[in-house]
């Protein structure tokens, strides 16, 4: 004879965390703005590490982690439980804007190195001034960087060397060269944003 095992009312540990899970994406798909402090606590730090581990750039994983939140908030209506579970929409999010993290990495890069390559020459197409600005700018910015910061992005747009080629004819270890790429990139980045926010402004 089979014997029927009573139910106790205490739920399993997953079992918690899915009604847990299913309350937070109630709770953000009615804008509770509660919720949506609790479902920042909740995976903030897996975007913010998955972020990091791609980009490299523990600043740049700072702005991916606001803008995938703030996406989620803005979008809220669009998920759709059926499809699969709060936190997977969100590394799909995650996913998407480290993407748009690294193609906006590749456009800075590929205008910084030809506004070095055409420092020297110095010619400027006057059909396109804002073209004109940005270069303008960009020199501006890389020369204003700590020295090694320089030296290091100068050598990679200039003679296009890898860090690895960098370490070795430096003597500095590649950890410290990646550093200082790293770091030189996002003192350009903000040099351009903000020269760009007082041109706009003047």
């Amino acid at each position: 004879m089979s014997t029927i095992t009573p139910f106790t009312g205490v739920r399993s540990p997953a079992a918690k965390e899915t009604l847990y899970e299913d309350e937070l994406a109630r709770g953000l798909c009615a804008a509770d703005e509660a919720a949506f402090a609790a479902v920042y606590r909740r995976w903030g730090a897996l975007v913010h590490t998955m972020a990091t581990r791609s980009l490299g750039d523990t600043h740049e994983a700072e702005d991916v982690t606001q803008q995938v939140f703030i996406g989620a908030w803005r979008g809220r209506d669009g998920y759709r439980p059926e499809r699969g579970p709060l936190g997977a929409w969100l590394v799909g999010i995650t996913r998407r804007k480290i993407i748009d993290a690294l193609a906006a990495r590749t456009r800075r890069l590929t205008l910084i190195a030809s506004a070095a390559h055409d420092a020297d020459a110095r010619r400027y197409d006057e059909g396109a001034p804002d073209d004109v600005l940005d270069r303008v700018l960009l020199v501006d910015a890389l020369s204003r960087l700590p020295r090694h910061q320089r030296a290091v992005l100068c050598m990679a747009f200039y003679e296009d060397l890898s860090q690895a080629q960098i370490a070795e004819r430096t003597g500095m270890p590649l950890g410290t060269v990646k550093s200082h790429a790293r770091r030189g990139l996002h003192r350009l980045r903000q040099a351009m944003e903000q020269g760009l926010v007082d041109e706009t402004a003047a």
